[in-house]
């Protein structure tokens, strides 16, 4: 059989399940995840591959309104993501409907020369009366090839829009050996698995206004990692909350980022975390490009 190889970028507002869908298709998880928008920060690249075909999922930040300089670099990353892509998914979350976010995504969307289909994700929890009319309008705002009804939880739907994907991606050789499973560096994706417990084990109290900065990342002579990282914070009232009393909150986020790292990279992880107390770190070239953002104006 011919070998296709091709590029899909999903884009959408935060909170969508971009990076859930991007971990389905994979089949293995390549993008962190949290039930917080803005979760996703940089572009990242899933390879998924379905017999003689390799689909390149792009997942990017959720698109909003930015406000300072980190919002700017995520949206910029989002549509730069999208550029060229072969194929560009609109995804939807059902169950929030549409806003003003999701319209003023799908106008600019409208004049892209890509072509375009439309996914509206989390169906297992939306009203079944409301999808038919969200799809509807969506037509009317973006001319999309195909409408998919899917559940990124529940993997309903998933099948049918993989084999859509398949089908359409133009013949050419594959880009990535057929055990890489994404683009991202491991040293990014420490950062990415770190940020991602403190998102989970936080919840609402911590806003988002945290990065987590490499500070060494290192072979050690019996085959293991020693990985040390800074979680940078805003305030000293932030840093009182990752640290937790006694210590105890920055243990747990340092020991289950630490077990899913090990199981990742298949070797045991040595992960050293502190916090420091940094009012200004959004405005640090370096921490962008520790997150793998560009630096915007």
């Amino acid at each position: 059989m011919t070998k296709k190889c091709g590029v899909v970028a999903l884009i959408g507002a935060p909170n969508a399940g971009k990076s859930t869908i991007i971990n389905a298709l994979v089949g293995q998880k390549v993008a962190i995840t949290s039930s917080k928008p803005q979760t996703t920060r940089t572009r990242l690249l899933g390879i998924a591959i379905a017999e003689e075909t390799q689909l390149l999922l792009v997942d990017t930040p959720g698109i909003f309104e930015p406000r300072r300089r980190l919002d700017r670099a995520m949206v910029s990353a989002a549509w730069e993501g999208a550029e060229d892509a072969d194929i560009l998914v609109l995804l939807v979350d059902a169950r929030a409907g549409l806003g003003p976010k999701v319209t003023s995504i799908v106008e600019r969307m409208h004049h892209r020369k890509e072509r375009k289909i439309l996914v509206l994700n989390k169906v297992d929890i939306a009203a079944k009366d409301k999808l038919l009319n969200h799809a509807s309008r969506l037509n009317e705002l973006a001319e999309f090839e195909e409408t998919f009804f899917v559940s990124a939880k529940t993997g309903d739907g998933l099948p049918e829009l993989r084999e859509y994907l398949v089908e359409a991606m133009p013949e050419g050789p594959w880009h990535f050996p057929e055990d890489q499973v994404s683009d991202v560096s491991e040293r990014l994706l420490a950062a990415e698995i770190t940020r991602e417990q403190v998102f989970r084990q936080l919840h609402a109290e911590l806003p988002y206004a945290i990065a987590i900065a490499m500070e060494q990342y290192k072979d050690r002579a019996d085959g293991s990692l020693e990985i040390h990282q800074q979680i940078l914070v805003e305030k000293p009232s932030q840093k009182a909350i990752v640290l937790g009393k006694g210590g105890h909150q920055i243990k747990d986020i340092g020991a289950k980022a630490r077990a899913e790292l090990s199981n990742i990279l298949g070797r045991k992880v040595h992960l050293y975390l502190h916090v420091k107390v940094s009012a200004n770190w959004d405005e640090d070239k370096g921490v962008y490009e520790d997150m793998g953002l560009d630096w915007v104006k």
